[in-house]
């Protein structure tokens, strides 16, 4: 059943429209949003989905068909942060985040669907946010531009949800083209969409889903985000943004703290890769950006510390396959790695990372192909 016909069934009208917004995988880039460096992400074919209405006696019903449970009804004027811990924190949060900047939303019946999968750090909490931001800014004629229904969004992941995540899923989600990368600059949320055929080259990017969930609530993430604060700080700079590679080793030899000077190797590194990745792109040398995925995962590996033995044994025995380069992908500690193979190997490779998987003891990966697809849209 559709969410249109799920919507029907559950608030007895038809909806007044549905969208939809993307999960996303990150090429590379990764801890560096919230330094307001840069980031590569990469809209997915997996989608949230909502179909939505208004309603004018600030009630917000919300539904989701892939979570057991009735419809969970809250008032617009009642919306706290950090009180709802269920799934409903994410689109509740975005109706809480519009009404706090001034937008005068009253309320709406939403029934959502996702076939992002959750847990595997492809977003799937952004996707839901999206989606809702863009279903409301259309329904209530807002007129917010994709970016800042990106900003929104991560305000209510932020603040509502208590997540400290950077920008950079909500923008993939909400500014994706098909087709493309997205290169991000999180300082000023300037976008770039790069061209990313990897068929045209003979090449497929594998998502691998370790299966091992991750929840970025737990403390880990905000752990590092407030190291890389410290690092800053300790450097005299705003930003670990300003720390220019060719100065990283004086920087880091000025940091005492040996765990803050590894989460500053790691952060002003990435940026440097995601600089290189594009100088390759576009250059059309699209094959030899491999490597460099195998150096961020070495480094998210050793520095940030925040990889696991699935995720290592993606990156190691895709490599001894065959595979161009890999790398684990998202916040860590479990979810999923990216890795950059010749077409003709993939069947080769997706064996061989599943044969390790097994020998291992570890529930076999889920493997599928990355498709540059477009970001939020409006369906109906």
């Amino acid at each position: 059943m559709g969410v249109r016909e799920g919507f029907e069934g559950l608030y007895g009208a038809a909806p007044e429209g549905v969208w939809a917004a993307p999960g996303r995988v990150n090429l590379i880039g990764e801890y560096t949003d919230f330094n307001e460096g840069f980031v590569m992400p990469l809209a997915l074919p997996h989608t949230a989905v909502a179909a939505v209405s208004r309603r004018t006696d600030g009630v917000l019903r919300l539904h989701s068909a892939d979570i057991e449970g009735p419809v969970v009804e809250l008032r617009v004027d009642e919306l706290e942060p950090l009180t709802n811990t269920s799934w409903a924190a994410y689109p509740a949060g975005v109706v809480w985040a519009l009404r706090s900047a001034g937008h005068p939303v009253t309320g709406a019946d939403i029934h959502l669907a996702s076939t992002v999968p959750t847990g595997a750090g492809l977003s799937s909490s952004a996707a839901l946010e999206v989606v809702t931001a863009l279903a409301l800014n259309d329904l209530y004629e807002l007129g917010l531009t994709r970016p800042e229904l990106a900003r929104l969004a991560q305000r209510a992941e932020n603040e509502f949800a208590g997540v400290p995540c950077g920008v950079m899923d909500q923008t993939a989600s909400a500014c994706c083209t098909e087709g493309h990368v997205l290169h991000l600059d999180c300082r000023d949320l300037s976008i770039r969409q790069v061209p990313f055929d990897l068929s045209a080259h003979g090449l497929e990017l594998l998502v691998v889903d370790s299966r091992v969930k991750h929840a970025l609530g737990d403390g880990a993430y905000a752990e590092r985000r407030a190291g890389c604060e410290e690092g800053a700080r300790q450097l005299g700079v705003s930003h670990l943004r300003d720390v220019a590679y060719e100065e990283l080793d004086s920087a880091l030899s000025r940091l005492p703290d040996e765990r803050v000077r590894r989460y500053v190797r790691h952060v002003v590194s990435d940026d440097h890769r995601v600089e290189r990745v594009i100088a390759l792109l576009d250059a059309g040398d699209v094959r030899a950006i491999g490597p460099i995925l195998t150096d961020g995962h070495v480094s998210l590996r050793d520095d940030l510390r925040i990889s696991c033995p699935e995720l290592d044994l993606v990156v190691g025995a895709a490599n001894a396959a065959g595979a161009l380069g890999a790398r684990m992908t998202g916040g860590g500690f479990g979810g999923s790695a990216v890795v950059l193979v010749e077409s003709a190997d993939v069947d080769t490779v997706t064996k061989a990372v599943t044969e390790a998987f097994a020998a291992a003891g570890h529930t076999a990966p889920r493997v599928f192909p990355a498709v540059p697809s477009e970001g939020a849209r409006r369906l109906s």
